[in-house]
């Protein structure tokens, strides 16, 4: 049967990771996905569970290989989904989280590879965006910009998903994230803690 895949996509600054890290908490059997990237790892991080850290070499021969879900190169430094370990999370039966921009959900959802459950997760306004950006105090005026910028394109895109959470309370947005999941779980089969419900298999 195995587990369902959430893509899960928002504006920087939205409170996505908090969001994300308290439903972890709350939610057994969901896992994230793992992304392989051409970057160095940074103090803390550690291979295989932060990133699958690669050369160019080796992320250029993937492609060629058509191991990626989806890819992309950011800033000089390429970033990817590959299928083979999501695929491994998915057969265990757990539920992936699959924290990726509107661009790689896009290709996500075109490639077909996977069925996915698609949630945004909006800011209340740009607004309250903008004031969350610069009370964070690391961006200087030109990367608030560009980040209010991308979150206008990226919100423009909000209606290609299947749920929209908007994070004015992180408590109602953790609840409404922690639904989500458990009524995928309902509707295939499987329990509150994800595993398949014997005798009720579809």
């Amino acid at each position: 049967m195995g587990g369902s895949l959430f893509i899960v996509s928002a504006p920087s600054g939205t409170g996505k990771t908090t969001l994300l890290r308290r439903v972890m908490q709350e939610v057994g059997h969901l896992v994230f996905s793992i992304s392989h990237t051409t970057r160095s790892p940074r103090r803390g991080e550690v291979d295989g569970r932060d990133y699958y850290f690669v050369d160019t070499d080796r992320f250029s021969a993937m492609i060629q290989d058509n191991a990626f879900l989806e890819w992309a190169k950011v800033h000089d430094n390429y970033y990817g989904t590959a299928i083979s370990p999501l695929s491994s999370r998915l057969e265990q039966d757990n539920d992936v989280i699959l924290d990726i921009d509107v661009q790689g959900a896009a290709l996500v959802r075109a490639a077909g590879t996977f069925p996915a459950v698609s949630i945004f997760v909006a800011p209340p306004d740009l607004d309250e965006l903008e004031k969350r950006l610069r009370g964070r105090g690391s961006d200087d005026e030109e990367t608030i910009s560009r980040r209010l910028t991308n979150a206008r394109q990226e919100m423009a895109q909000r209606h290609d998903y299947e749920y929209l959470i908007v994070n004015d309370r992180l408590d109602d947005a953790v609840s409404m994230l922690c639904g989500i999941i458990f009524a995928e779980r309902a509707r295939c089969r499987r329990g509150i803690d994800g595993s398949p419900l014997s005798g009720f298999r579809t």
